[in-house]
């Protein structure tokens, strides 16, 4: 499956991470790593970070200081049974990810998968 995952890589994302300091850049690469492992994205960058779509927006992946969103474009709509989602906009909502630990949760992988058969309907 990694394999899958790298040939769906993007150069323009790779060049994005690179440039990345830690912990970000790990964060972001875990982050990468479970979406492209989760359902079979296209990931390109689009107004200046790593997006991902399937059958439309799905999510993207932003870098802060001490933190990496996980933002969901359709966010309001989707079951969020362990409160992970942040954010007021009108679809918009995002998980922050603090820690590798962050990323490896069923939760998350739940919602990415949820946030993909959103787009199929």
């Amino acid at each position: 499956m990694l394999r899958d995952m790298k040939a769906r890589n993007n150069a323009e994302v790779d060049a994005f991470v690179a440039k990345l300091k830690p912990p970000s850049k790990e964060l972001v690469r875990a982050l990468r790593k479970l979406v492209l492992e989760t359902s079979p994205m296209e990931e390109a960058v689009k107004w200046g970070f790593p997006h991902y779509s399937q059958n439309g927006g799905v999510c993207a992946i932003i870098p802060y200081k001490d933190h990496v969103n996980l933002e969901f474009y359709r966010g309001t709509e989707l079951n969020d049974p362990n409160g992970l989602l942040e954010g007021t906009g009108k679809k918009l909502r995002h998980v922050k990810i603090h820690r590798l630990d962050d990323v490896k949760t069923d939760a998350l992988k739940e919602l990415l998968l949820e946030a993909v058969v959103l787009n199929k309907k």
